[in-house]
């Protein structure tokens, strides 16, 4: 048996869409703690999520002996749900297996929060996966990137880099998302919850 270095995107099981901003400037922003983590598990998984399809970068990983579709969505957030939709029509993946990975202004920096399902909690990434799929039981990683300070516009806060006195604590947040989507592609996310919460 033959195994090519450079995986086709084939037949995924699960989808993972980190959610953000596409253009250089909005590396390194608190809206942008979905495609942190993404970019994360290729480095994790070995993989370069280069390739354009779905409206997204992508790239196809075996995590836990699942064919999971990393996205990268190329529509900018409040569009999120055109990426992800498309990509679910086309491997008919229904919500309960794609994992929405989000920034969570009502958590500490650092934190997670792992759902199940549920509301798009004011996000409007989330809120355009929902209003185009129609469902809201996507499993979701909140990253936390910390509450808005009362003097800051609130576009502005989601938009503004994390400092340096903040870069270690996102950095184990990401990393602790990554051990969770690990965790819930192999259909443990009560564990997820139970160790990251």
């Amino acid at each position: 048996m033959f195994f090519r270095k450079k995986e086709p995107l084939g037949a995924a099981e699960w989808i993972i869409a980190g959610l953000g901003n596409p253009d250089r400037k909005y590396e390194n922003t608190r809206h942008n703690a979905g495609f942190m983590t993404i970019d994360a598990l290729s480095e994790k998984y070995d993989v370069r999520v280069d390739r354009i399809k779905y409206k997204s970068l992508c790239a196809t990983v075996n995590m836990e002996g699942k064919k999971v579709l990393l996205m990268k969505p190329s529509t900018y957030m409040n569009l999120s749900g055109q990426a992800v939709t498309e990509a679910m029509a086309f491997f008919k993946i229904p919500p309960e297996r794609v994992l929405v990975i989000l920034d969570d202004i009502t958590q500490p920096v650092g934190h997670l929060r792992i759902r199940r399902k549920g509301s798009d909690g004011g996000h409007n990434g989330m809120k355009n996966i929902i209003y185009l799929s129609g469902s809201d039981q996507f499993p979701r990683i909140k990253v936390g990137v910390g509450q808005k300070p009362p003097q800051w516009d609130l576009a502005d806060w989601v938009l503004s880099s994390f400092t340096q006195s903040e870069q270690s604590d996102v950095e184990k947040a990401v990393d602790n998302a990554c051990q969770a989507a690990a965790l819930i592609v192999n259909g443990q996310i009560d564990k997820a919850m139970n160790l990251f919460n």
